[in-house]
């Protein structure tokens, strides 16, 4: 094995990434060490770096949290995970697995939680230390390209979709159709449900269409609330909000029929005003929702694997990650870049 690594790294809040050569990390005792094969980049990506949110990770660190790859080391007393194998190193690094959340199957809100690209090293690196007990299982027959967006978009959307509570035949309204949402109208339809799409893209619209949603409404239309009430009888039982847009939190609780529920997984920096007379007279829920528990990876995964939902991937060199994060905030990605790792050889 090699001595050094190519990763790219936040050196300072809102500054360029940096192409840097480290040492490979070593595996210590209930660690493991993977070879990256691809990883993909997320608009959570883009907020670490620029220092958005309240809880700020601490540069230099290295972002990305769809890291896929092979088990090239394994410290002392670890079982779980094998050489060889494949595995992902998402967004929830790892959890202390003995809190009130933890054993209550909620550990994505365990207080001890660590971030993969956050708090913890990630994915645009050519290798990552991770916690076996956490990693993704990734199914055979489903690529490392592939599963890349599956560990953080896919689960992302899929929790969100089942936090909805909306049943098989039940109308879900998705709020943006970009790297997630896309995601969010293949799982819909694989679980049963009817899909009414929400862009300010009309090229987006079009491909939610094609991947099979009914009823499609641009935004920024004349009446895009009545229009979808109209379309679904009342309004949608589930919403889900994966635009990073304030206004497209306003307008999907809007959207939300009399007693459904309205999930938030976009991250706008700011405040979110809930208009109070509405969500209590119609007795709307109003729930944050974050990535998904280990039970969801694997569910996410095998909706992939066995074809049902397959994220449309832009394949780029870690090179290219400053231009690939000036686009994302342009909103000039259309689906999910994956970093192909097997090309920086």
């Amino acid at each position: 094995m090699p001595h050094m690594m190519q990763a790219a790294v936040v050196e300072a809040f809102g500054q360029p990434l940096t192409l840097r050569a480290f040492e490979i990390p070593t595996a210590g005792p209930g660690q493991i060490l993977v070879k990256t094969e691809a990883c993909g980049v997320c608009h959570t990506d883009l907020h670490a770096a620029r220092g958005d949110w309240p809880v700020k990770p601490a540069p230099p660190f290295i972002p990305g949290h769809e890291g896929i790859g092979i088990v090239v080391e394994v410290g002392a007393g670890v079982e779980v995970v094998k050489l060889g194998d494949r595995v992902g190193v998402p967004w929830m690094y790892s959890a202390c697995g003995h809190c009130e959340y933890c054993l209550s199957a909620w550990e994505t809100v365990c207080p001890e939680m660590q971030f993969a690209g956050y708090t913890r090293n990630g994915g645009f690196a050519e290798y990552i230390l991770a916690d076996p007990d956490y990693v993704a299982r990734i199914p055979d027959g489903l690529s490392a390209v592939e599963a890349a967006p599956i560990i953080c978009a896919g689960v992302t959307t899929y929790k969100g979709l089942k936090e909805t509570d909306a049943k098989p035949g039940e109308w879900v309204a998705i709020s943006g159709v970009g790297g997630l949402g896309h995601l969010a109208v293949q799982y819909a339809i694989a679980m049963g449900l009817r899909v009414c799409a929400i862009d300010v893209d009309d090229g987006k619209l079009a491909h939610a269409s094609a991947l099979g949603a009914e009823v499609l409404v641009n935004a920024r239309g004349a009446d895009p609330i009545g229009d979808l009430k109209t379309a679904t009888g009342g309004g949608a039982h589930g919403v889900l909000i994966t635009a990073p847009s304030l206004a497209a939190f306003n307008q999907g609780v809007a959207m939300t029929r009399r007693h459904g529920t309205c999930v938030l997984v976009g991250l706008p920096p700011g405040e979110f005003p809930l208009p109070l007379f509405d969500v209590v007279a119609n007795c709307i829920t109003v729930r944050g929702s974050f990535v998904g528990t280990r039970k969801d990876m694997a569910e996410a995964l095998a909706f992939a694997a066995t074809g049902k939902v397959k994220a449309d991937i832009e394949l780029q060199p870690l090179s290219a990650i400053n231009a690939v994060f000036d686009r994302l905030e342009h909103g000039q990605v259309p689906s999910r870049v994956v970093l192909d790792f097997g090309s920086q050889s």
